[in-house]
């Protein structure tokens, strides 16, 4: 394998059982190979795209004492802007090469939910930022919640079975700038290997190349993607809840060449994320003589306690 597969979601979401079968067959094969695919024709516009862009572009180019009036750590960086460095892979001690700024969920009045989302953060410099990312995140959603429901028929579960607990989930939607490269990193790299925290990570076309994947025989593989697609990973809430069925797989962003330190990169990940009162037990769908359970059973709320403590966003 020398990239990740594609799959295209106007399979599912066709009228024929054939086409749509065949689209749960590869997406739930490669995730359970590999865990990352790339997906085209999805509900992110081109346009939408583009303009989300420029304004994170624009955020990221405002002086620093500005974008510190938009941190938050008493809540873990959940919203607004972190600053260089703060965040690091679990079980690292350097700091990655990047800043980023947090959009989250903004519930429906009828979400009933266990607990109350931070507000978000509103960049009064750039009027359309705040709009733009929130469009973005809509979207994002929506792609993630179809995909969820290929993943649902594809393990034996009724087709929706994830849509409550994703609709007016815990969700992030994260502008990341990688900066250029000033000095020797010292170890450093713009993101360390990790796996993911959530139930699918949906990413839109990175600025610049940079994304590996780690295959079972421990090799790296590029994650290349067309400029149309969207790349989606597992991560490791829904690798628990599957009994490792569905792989959530190490990946990073490693440094460029030393000739492209001088080169800005931007990425813009959306994290999935379900009601913190997800119960993600393993299901019993996933569990035989030959897979016995392999986790215990948490909440999606104290698992992502747990992991932000791990990377260093709050403190226990």
């Amino acid at each position: 394998m020398t990239n990740i597969p594609s799959v295209d979601l106007a399979d599912f979401l066709s009228e024929d059982p054939k086409r749509k079968q065949k689209f749960i067959d590869e997406i739930g094969t490669a995730y359970q190979e590999i865990g990352f695919v790339s997906l085209r024709n999805h509900f992110l516009s081109d346009d939408l795209e583009e303009r989300l862009y420029d304004q994170v572009k624009q955020f990221f180019e405002l002086p620093l004492d500005v974008k510190h009036r938009y941190e938050r750590p008493e809540i873990g960086g959940q919203r607004g802007y972190v600053s260089f460095g703060k965040e690091h892979a679990k079980g690292k001690k350097e700091g990655d090469l990047k800043e980023f700024w947090h959009f989250g969920q903004e519930a429906s009045e009828d979400a009933n939910l266990t607990e109350v989302y931070p507000e978000n953060v509103t960049v009064t410099e750039l009027p359309d930022f705040n709009e733009t990312g929130m469009e973005a995140y809509r979207m994002l959603e929506k792609t993630g919640i179809y995909v969820l429901r290929a993943l649902a028929l594809f393990i034996g579960k009724e087709e929706t079975y994830f849509d409550h607990w994703a609709s007016n989930g815990n969700s992030i939607l994260r502008p990341i700038h990688y900066p250029p490269i000033t000095s020797e990193p010292d170890n450093a790299v713009r993101a360390g290997a990790h796996g993911d925290i959530n139930l699918i990570t949906l990413l839109m076309g990175a600025s610049a190349p940079g994304l590996q994947v780690q295959h079972r025989d421990g090799r790296w593989i590029d994650a290349i993607a067309q400029p149309d697609e969207l790349v989606i990973n597992v991560g490791d809430m829904l690798e628990r809840h599957t009994n490792n069925k569905l792989r959530s797989t190490i990946h990073r962003v490693v440094n460029p060449p030393r000739d492209l330190w001088h080169t800005h990169r931007y990425s813009i990940p959306f994290f999935l994320h379900p009601r913190s009162d997800m119960k993600l037990d393993c299901l019993p769908e996933c569990i035989d003589e030959d897979h016995p359970k392999q986790h215990d059973d948490i909440t999606a709320g104290d698992f992502l306690h747990q992991r932000l403590v791990e990377i260093g966003l709050i403190k226990k």
